[in-house]
């Protein structure tokens, strides 16, 4: 028998601690619950059969980790879980079920990678799709924006310039073209001091020609876009536009017929609640422009203006407006100066006094004309045979695509250096396109539309597990009818409390 000698008399105690700790269960700074619910989007993209692509594009590196699963992995996280590589590298990807076998650093190499050889990727998807799910390019879409970067310098790619949200960062700009299901088949970036106008005319044809399009191309944008040149050359190059309109620089013609309550059609959600109304009057409008010899370029165009009303969009001005007049009741009862009162002055009178004091009223026929308009708004489009509910849902499903881009700081925390290397925005930019491109698959092409987008990214970031053991899931997700119908659709257990690992594995085999 050995016998131990404790020469500390509290040595016997501290290895009773020892032994306790080792036998006792402690608590994981790991989570068990695990995102299942990307994985429709792992079976589209194992259909479009594009991995060996990306081993062919790395073949020249001597890269000690696969760029696909890092990219595959990154497009997953962006569906269930968006933020900053960080965030998504230590929160998210440990709770996906596909295994982590590479370092943060690596997936940086492999994002500025995938960002340097883009172009050719997103060719290689839209080939991809077209093959396996077919793509309708009878028309086209194509949008126009840009993205700021909070930098102190501006380089090559982020320049600054015009940017949408009236900031002065170093911002980028991208053209997204679109099949007539709202698909995308082609992406082209640019640095941000490039205007987006002569871009909107530039870059359209180079994208079509690019991906052997020869249909119509629709041009989509916001207010900022909306340019008589612009729509003049859209149509003279036989192409079309939906762009939208400010009510408030409308004649006041259009606005009555605006305002007037006749003709409204209701589009209700599945609660009866009613999401927007609208109406539609079909006029011919005449539109010109300064060419850059200086002549006038003048065109009479038919063209269908489409109004809506949004309830929920009403909700939201009418606080802003409440606000501001409010802060301009308060700054006028202590004669606040002009300067003072921002963006509220458009709510005061100023008149003088014989000289002495000015005077402040409020502007009532102002406040009164912004309430009256509150949650209206006009599309304007050469596409006058097109209904206008498709109207509507083309110009709304391009602003949600839009929002899936969006790069705030917190994309930049982790790496503010790096994240600012054109290569990396570039693999970002790539993954967000290529989140949206399954989701959209998924959506028209297996889910025949039944479902809107908002509804499937909602299903991607609520339905988790929680891993009991080896061999057995709970499912923690609330019930839904859509989950229901969903699991029927796609013929997969998504309302069962109990998921065996052999049925998860199942459905990522699909």
């Amino acid at each position: 028998m050995e016998i131990i000698v404790l020469d500390n008399p509290n040595a016997e105690k501290k290895m009773e601690k020892e032994v306790q700790k080792k036998t006792e269960k402690l608590i994981s700074d790991i989570s068990p619950e695990k995102y299942l619910v990307y994985f429709p989007l792992a079976n589209i993209l194992n259909n479009l059969d594009v991995e060996q692509h990306f081993g062919f594009l790395q073949s020249n590196r001597n890269f000690q980790f696969n760029v696909f699963d890092i990219f595959s992995s990154l497009v997953f996280a962006r569906a269930v879980a968006p933020c900053s590589k960080y965030k998504t590298f230590h929160d998210v990807l440990p709770s996906l079920f596909k295994e982590m076998n590479y370092s943060y650093d690596q997936l940086l190499d492999a994002v500025e990678f995938v960002g340097s050889e883009y172009e050719k990727l997103v060719e290689i998807f839209t080939v991809a799709t077209k093959e396996n799910y077919g793509t309708d390019t009878s028309h086209s879409f194509f949008d126009c924006t840009n993205f700021f970067f909070e930098i102190d310098k501006e380089n090559d790619f982020q320049r600054r310039g015009p940017s949408k949200e009236n900031k002065n960062d170093s911002i980028v700009g991208m053209g997204l073209l679109l099949d007539a299901n709202i698909i995308p088949i082609g992406k082209k970036m640019y640095p941000g001091n490039e205007s987006e106008k002569p871009i909107l005319r530039n870059i359209i044809q180079d994208m079509k020609n690019q991906n052997n399009i020869s249909g119509r191309t629709i041009q989509i944008a916001d207010k900022g876009l909306n340019c008589a040149r612009n729509i003049i050359q859209a149509v003279n190059n036989s192409d079309g536009y939906i762009f939208s309109k400010s009510v408030k620089q409308l004649s006041e013609k259009e606005k009555v017929w605006v305002l007037l309550n006749n003709d409204y059609k209701d589009v209700k959600d599945e609660y009866g609640n009613t999401v927007y109304r609208y109406k539609s009057c079909i006029e011919d409008f005449d539109y010109s422009y300064k060419d850059d010899d200086g002549k006038i370029v003048k065109k009479t165009i038919r063209e269908k203006r489409v109004c809506t009303y949004n309830p929920k969009l009403a909700r939201k001005k009418l606080m802003e407006i409440d606000k501001m007049v409010e802060k301009a009741r308060n700054l006028k009862t202590y004669s606040a100066k002009k300067s003072e009162y921002g963006e509220s002055g458009k709510y005061i009178t100023i008149t003088s006094n014989d000289g002495d004091h000015p005077i402040v009223t409020l502007n009532e026929e102002a406040i009164k004309k912004d309430r009256d308009l509150a949650g209206y708004n006009m599309l304007v489009t050469s596409e006058i045979k097109m209904k206008d509910v498709e109207i509507y849902d083309a110009y709304h499903n391009l602003w949600r695509i839009e929002e899936s881009f969006r790069v705030m700081k917190s994309e930049l925390d982790a790496r503010p250096v790096y994240l600012q290397k054109e290569n990396s925005i570039k693999g970002h930019f790539l993954i967000c396109y290529v989140t949206i491109l399954l989701t959209r698959i998924l959506q028209f092409k297996v889910l025949d539309n039944k479902y809107s987008t908002s509804k499937i990214c909602e299903f991607y970031r609520n339905f988790r597990l929680v891993k009991v053991n080896d061999k057995k899931y709970i499912n923690i997700t609330r019930a839904s009818e859509f989950i229901t119908e969903l699991g029927k659709k796609l013929n997969q257990p998504l309302t069962n409390y109990y998921l065996a690992d052999r049925q998860i594995k199942m459905m990522h085999a699909r």
